[in-house]
Formats: structure tokens, sequence, C-alpha cells
């Protein structure tokens, strides 16, 4: 298609007819025939909506998870408040419940009194403690004690005169 401008207003000359069109005029024939192409809409399937509902409801109720034991998060920091001072129940009345407090310490160990193993690979580091050798101060291979060397002896005598002289301030 050649373009030209005339009054300005844009023209479109097609070369197999060579005749005119205005460029609205064009694009109103190319969205009649997208329209043209494009099928009606299909009524809604009453049937078929309700079989997806059930379908769908379905699926809810088989991984639904129905809780009727109610306890308070033991990994939330808890703040008991005393009770109230002309209420004739007293405390020792009260019933513990042994459960919740085995949930509550257990909770509350480290990981390596939880675990026999560490759980996660970021676990692994410091999990074991425990020094693979006895230490030996006999052995010089493993032991090796700070030595004095006549720089760090002047330098000992240099910071125990400093810390005389600011005591004696």
């Amino acid at each position: 298609a050649v373009v030209s401008t005339q009054s300005r207003e844009a023209v479109v000359s097609t070369q197999s007819t060579g005749e005119f069109q205005t460029f609205q005029h064009y694009f109103k024939q190319i969205n009649l025939r997208k329209m043209a192409a494009q099928k009606e809409p299909v009524p809604l399937n009453f049937v078929h909506q309700n079989a997806i509902l059930c379908e769908t409801i379905k699926k809810e109720q088989k991984h639904q998870k129905l809780h009727k034991d109610y306890r308070v998060n033991p990994f939330k920091k808890m703040h008991v408040l005393a009770g109230k001072p002309n209420e004739a129940t007293a405390e020792e009345d009260a019933q513990e419940d042994d459960q919740y407090i085995n949930i509550f310490k257990k909770a509350r160990e480290l990981p390596t009194e939880k675990y026999e193993y560490p759980q996660t690979e970021s676990q692994s580091y410091g999990w074991f403690t425990t020094p693979l050798i006895d230490s030996d101060r006999s052995d010089i291979r493993l032991h090796h004690p700070r030595k004095m060397s006549e720089v760090t002896k002047y330098m000992d005598a240099a910071w125990r005169l400093k810390e005389q002289s600011e005591n004696m301030q």
C-alpha cells in the first residue's frame, strides 16, 4: 500500500484495485473482518457449572483438616498475668496441662538436645562441640604457649609504665 497526504487527511491506495480509502475506513473494515471471524459466546450451561462447583468443594473437603484441639502456641512469647486479688478461687486449684508443659519444654530445647544429628546444612557447623583429641599440655605438637621475645618484653614494660602513670594521676 502506498501512503500519501491530501488536504491533511491520510489516504491509502491499494495497488490491486487502485481505489483510495481513508485510514478510518480501512481500519473499520479490518475490525469488521476480525469480529466476523470471532465466534459468538456460548451460553452458560448450569449443569456443567454445578458439576465444577461440586468438584471444587469435594477437593477442598478432601484436603481440609478440621482442628478440634486448640492449644497456645509454644513458640510465641507468653505473658503471664496475675490473678485478681479478690477472686475466691485459689491458683492451687487450677489444673496443669502436662501435655502443654511438655510441648513448651520441647520448643525451648536447643537443636542439639532435640535431635541426634543436624537437620539442616547450616546446623552442621558447630553441631559437634566436643574436642576430637583430649588436650595434653606436655605434647608440644598440639600445645603452643605464648612466648616472650625482646620486643614483647619491651612493650609489656611500656604498657605497665603507662598504666601506672595513669593510675597515679
